[in-house]
């Protein structure tokens, strides 16, 4: 976990170093201070040396100075040391999140993945400025003040190492309580923003069936449970500043009751005033460096969860990874799934069983089931979105497993089931097909998916804004941009994944009848729920549970499969849903 933490410091390694090294400046600084003020006291103010007074009381006033400069350098450079730390830390994260496989993905959650880089992030920045600081100045401090200390007067001195042992014992009985309870806090966190994020992409569903005060209620639960833990972890951390108040206070009195008893029985000889107005001073040094530790350590503590949870996501490697001299283009677009088992690991259960279709380049498959009957599982295994659990998924003739993943992932275009626009214009999120098509390429790309009516209807035509989540547009006009967009990547494949669900009846067979003439060359993929949407394939793929029950024209189908004649027949009767026949899926 270090190792990966410490990687990051990369850029902002010398700052952090000369951090520390202020501070050792600004703490010796500080010490030369209580020995000039006893050499006032004892040879210039008891002496009655006027010069003296002011010759120390330069030097005092030039200690100050540059310690003050050490400090003020510290800061700066602990500042910049920590913000860089905790940008690289953000960029690292988002940087590996972009190369998880969505099986990768899976093991997270998105609201845990914010909170990462948030709220765990910044305790982390928090911790590092903190230890190159005061990590650094507390035990140096503390040390420096306990030799000058015990150089004074080693017998008056051992108070302090008692006052050390009994502080340490008591932050060790402290730290191991208060980290499970500040570990249990950040994953709370998780469950905290979770609430936050489903609300409000949901706050249409939540209005709409007035459950506002239960969205209330949800995230009032969730926040009290940081809160309880949260006090629980405050309430064992209180108890460290009474105990060090006491114990400062306690050596106090021990100094100076055995201090002026000492300068009384050696008439101001052996120790003098100005010894004593030292150890005074070094007793607060030592003991406020001692809280400054423990400061450090609760710190620590609440950021070692923090550390784990943001190196778990670092050390994260996908499991998509490119293999030994891999294929570099995609010949065609003929596709053959040869005895394929895929599960996802989250449960282990196979979703797909003993797949064996081979499917020629350019043909136009439609792909039909119930709810549940993995068919998107099966096209998310032509990109390589996941890898088979057994058997084999071919491209043109070569496994995907051999493809490099950025070749075969532009050779394969994907309207997903749940369509997503960004923020920008419909333009730029149009090129996110191809970031080099000309204005043509889009128009063209917009007649063929039958988005071009409503586009040139807009004021703005191609530079209409879109809102983050294309909450401006309806949903059949969002569906035919996302088929746009992919029509751009000019894919060998192309998967419409229920993609052309809210469209009319109408615009649906426009876009079909565009797919054949336009990109004749192109293997197309139909995930639809309406025999409409399939009639016309060259070949109809008829999943159930994850296994095929029947492959063939729509013919064929409609002559011999059950499951394609009860739909069919249940479609064309005017009742409609795939799902209606009531089947487990």
């Amino acid at each position: 976990m270090l190792k990966t933490l410490y990687k990051e410091t990369e850029g902002f390694r010398l700052v952090s170093l000369l951090t520390p090294l202020c501070m050792v400046g600004e703490v010796i600084m500080e010490m030369i201070i209580p020995r000039l003020m006893a050499s006032i006291i004892d040879d210039g103010v008891t002496a009655g040396n006027l010069p003296h007074i002011y010759k120390i009381g330069g030097y005092m006033v030039i200690a100050a100075i540059v310690g003050l400069i050490f400090g003020v350098l510290g800061g700066v450079f602990g500042s910049r040391a920590s913000t860089g730390y905790a940008r690289n830390l953000r960029k690292a994260m988002y940087r590996n999140i972009q190369t998880f496989s969505f099986a990768n993905i899976d093991k997270y959650s998105t609201a845990g993945l914010v909170t990462r880089m948030t709220t765990d992030v910044t305790n982390i920045q928090n911790a590092y400025q903190m230890m190159l600081r005061m990590f650094v100045r507390a035990p140096t401090s503390m040390i420096v003040a306990m030799f000058m200390a015990f150089s004074i007067n080693a017998r008056l001195a051992s108070i302090y190492l008692v006052a050390v042992l009994f502080l340490a014992t008591a932050l060790g009985l402290i730290i191991p309580r208060v980290t499970k309870y500040f570990q249990a806090a950040f994953r709370k966190y998780d469950d905290l923003n979770e609430s936050v994020q489903e609300n409000v992409s949901a706050i249409r569903v939540v209005k709409a069936y007035v459950r506002e005060d239960f969205e209330s209620e949800k995230f009032s639960r969730a926040s009290g449970n940081v809160r309880d833990l949260l006090l629980k972890a405050e309430k064992i951390i209180n108890w460290n500043a009474p105990i060090m108040q006491g114990t400062v206070y306690t050596c106090i009195l021990l100094i100076s009751w055995l201090g002026a008893r000492m300068i009384v029985l050696s008439g101001n000889t052996s120790f003098t005033t100005g010894d004593l107005m030292s150890m005074l001073t070094y007793c607060m040094n030592i003991l406020t460096s001692l809280m400054m530790v423990s400061m450090i350590f609760v710190m620590v503590t609440m950021s070692s969860a923090s550390m784990r949870r943001v190196a778990e996501v670092l050390d994260e490697k996908s499991d998509l990874v490119n293999g030994d001299d891999p294929v570099m283009e995609v010949p065609n677009g003929s596709v053959c799934f040869d005895k394929v088992r895929f599960g996802y690991k989250k449960d282990g259960k196979s979703v797909l069983s003993d797949i064996n279709l081979y499917i020629r380049s350019g043909e136009t498959v439609g792909i039909i089931g119930g709810t549940g009957s993995a068919k998107t599982s099966l096209v998310q295994l032509l990109p390589r979105l996941y890898d088979v659990t057994g058997g084999s998924v071919q491209v043109g003739g070569i496994d995907v497993r051999k493809y490099d993943l950025e070749t075969l992932r532009n050779s394969v275009a994907m309207v997903l089931q749940k369509n997503e626009l960004f923020s920008g214009t419909i333009a730029e999120n149009l090129r996110w097909g191809n970031k080099n098509a000309t204005d043509e390429d889009l128009r063209e790309a917009c007649r063929q998916a039958c988005a071009d009516e409503f586009i040139e209807r807009f004021p703005d035509g191609y530079d209409t804004h879109i809102e983050q989540g294309g909450t401006n547009v309806s949903g059949g006009q969002k569906q035919r941009l996302c088929i746009a967009r992919a029509l751009l990547k000019k894919p060998k494949i192309l998967i419409l994944d229920d993609s052309t669900s809210a469209v009319d009846t109408a615009t649906d067979a426009k876009i079909r009848t565009a797919f054949a003439e336009k990109i004749p060359g192109t293997t197309v993929f139909i995930i639809a729920q309406r025999i409409s949407s399939v009639e016309h394939a060259d070949h109809v793929i008829v999943l159930d549970n994850g296994r095929v029950s029947g492959f063939g024209t729509p013919a064929e189908l409609l002559a011999s499969n059950a499951i394609y004649q009860e739909v069919y027949n249940s479609q064309t009767q005017g009742s409609g849903d795939f799902d209606e026949k009531g089947g487990e899926q």
